[in-house]
This record gives C-alpha cells, structure tokens and sequence, in this order.
C-alpha cells in the first residue's frame, strides 16, 4: 500500500490479487482511511461505502479474469469534503447493463447489473470506462459533508 498526499487530500493505493477473498482487504483499507478524518464517518456512511466497494471489487474478480489470475488495483482518495475511490483492473472489461435485470435460469435467480445499481444508488457520483491499456476502470465519488 502507498500513500501519497498533497494539499487537499490523500491518496492510497491498494492492489490485491483478483480472487474474493482479499476483497475484505480494501474494506480494512476503507475503515482505516475514514478514520483519518477529523470528524469520523457516521456507521451508516462507512456501511454503504463498504457495500459499494464490495460491489466494485466484485465486478473486477467475476468479469476481468477468466483464469482467475490478474490484479485489482483500488485508489483512494480523501479530501475534507468527498471521498473517491477508484477500482481498476488490466482484464477483458466490463460492459454494464443499461439496466439492472434478475432473471430465472435453471430455476435460479441471476444478478446482471445489481452490484452496479447498487453503486449508483449509495454513490453521489459514478463513472465506470475502458482503460486505455486494457481492461476497466469503476470510480465513485461520495460527498461527505
């Protein structure tokens, strides 16, 4: 992890191998981060800032990389007003549904697009494009003040 400040934020850069179980490790990150406000995060704010990390991390592990090996690169960036966090990943991309769909398949209910939903109602801002090198880039903006 790195960390990088200027004048009006910090920066810190997490990359975790493409696989579920390190996810828990850019929520750790997210706690910490919080913490270093002057007035901390209200639960219920770190709590839907957590949701829409996990729902970011997750595209990138399900969708960017067939055999499962690449990396998922997360940035945050804190200022006193607004969180953003950016998660990234060198795999096939992602095109997200216009719209969220549940579907039945094999009597299952399937996802397509939830998490995504889920990030644009707990985020003020969301952006999600192709990198210029490969793969796909998710970047959400919360405005804590």
């Amino acid at each position: 992890m790195s960390t990088a400040g200027d004048e009006t934020g910090h920066a810190i850069r997490l990359t975790i191998p493409a696989k579920p179980e390190y996810i828990t490790l850019g929520r750790l990150a997210l706690t910490g981060i919080a913490r270093m406000r002057p007035e901390p995060l209200g639960q219920e704010v770190l709590g839907d800032l957590k949701l829409a990390l996990t729902e970011a991390c997750t595209n990138s592990v399900r969708h960017a990389y067939a055999n499962g090996e690449g990396t998922v690169e997360i940035v945050y960036r804190l200022y006193d007003d607004l969180l953003v966090v950016e998660v990234a990943d060198e795999g096939e991309g992602f095109e997200p549904p216009a719209e969220p769909r549940l579907a039945l398949e094999d009597d299952e209910l399937t996802e397509g697009g939830l998490g995504i939903a889920i990030i644009r109602a707990l985020a003020d801002e969301f952006e999600i494009r192709e990198r210029a090198q490969g793969g796909s880039s998710l970047r959400f903006v919360k405005h804590l003040s």
